[in-house]
């Protein structure tokens, strides 16, 4: 089974809980994750004849689609790209649209690669006092390689995540559901109740099997009653982990 991880931190990312998730995923021949983020899920389990990551946020899906299709000039960007807070200030600085979609997209990898706890919004430089460099050379080519090797599978899409669920809805399908989390900031993207609550009304409706993770508050399980729950525990801190850190509910949701 493949190890790979994510190639750039994400707020949220599940990574974590990739071994109380993977062992869960019923047998499909078609894996779709319509708020993919950093896809920890699907670059670490087993590839399938067919694969879709979907999201929202543009500059993600674009980076996917140039690590896909143009990894050697992606690379190339890099070259003499070093871990300085004044390069991160001013690549956060730069403005987007002026920029080639590779450029673009190098832009993003080194603002997620260098910033503090995988935020999209609000982004600072990220500091560490018990390891190298976040970004080098040789690191990022061979993390890229296994990427580029793993996303010609899959198809990128850029849609809204309920049009996703109903464009490739099969008995087939699985659909691993994490959007933002309820109450919580740094995604750059609105996510109010009602959307849980229309999720949870697709994964009641739909032919496929749905896996959601979302956080184990009232709201939640309120929105998605009649589904099956389970808890899982983990300590999570913006930015790593700490022996003051809290342990926080995980909530996975099924409709089989």
């Amino acid at each position: 089974m493949p190890t790979h991880g994510p190639i750039i931190p994400w707020i949220g990312g599940k990574r974590r809980l990739a071994r109380h998730i993977l062992p869960l995923f019923p047998e499909h021949t078609c894996y779709v994750e319509p708020f993919a983020g950093a896809a920890a899920l699907f670059f670490m389990k087993a590839p399938v004849k067919a694969e879709v990551l979907n999201d929202i946020n543009s500059d993600l899906v674009n980076l996917y689609r140039v690590v896909q299709h143009h990894l050697d000039e992606f690379i190339r960007q890099f070259s003499w790209s070093l871990t300085s807070r004044q390069m991160f200030e001013w690549a956060r600085d730069q403005a987007p649209g002026a920029l080639t979609d590779i450029q673009r997209a190098a832009r993003f990898y080194y603002l997620q690669r260098l910033g503090f706890g995988g935020k999209v919004e609000g982004r600072t430089f990220g500091t560490a006092t018990t390891a190298g460099p976040r970004l080098t050379l040789a690191r990022l080519q061979a993390d890229l390689a296994a990427a580029h090797v793993r996303l010609a599978r899959a198809t990128i899409e850029h849609l809204e995540w309920h049009k996703c669920i109903q464009r490739y809805d099969r008995p087939h399908t699985l659909f691993y559901c994490d959007p933002p989390y309820w109450g919580t900031e740094g995604y750059g993207v609105a996510f109010g109740l009602e959307q849980y609550t229309r999720l949870a009304d697709l994964a009641r409706s739909i032919r496929g099997k749905m896996l959601i993770s979302v956080n184990d508050i009232p709201e939640m399980r309120a929105a998605f009653t009649g589904l099956a729950m389970q808890t899982v525990a983990l300590r999570y801190t913006v930015g790593g982990n700490r022996p003051d850190s809290k342990p926080t509910q995980e909530l996975l949701i099924r409709n089989w």
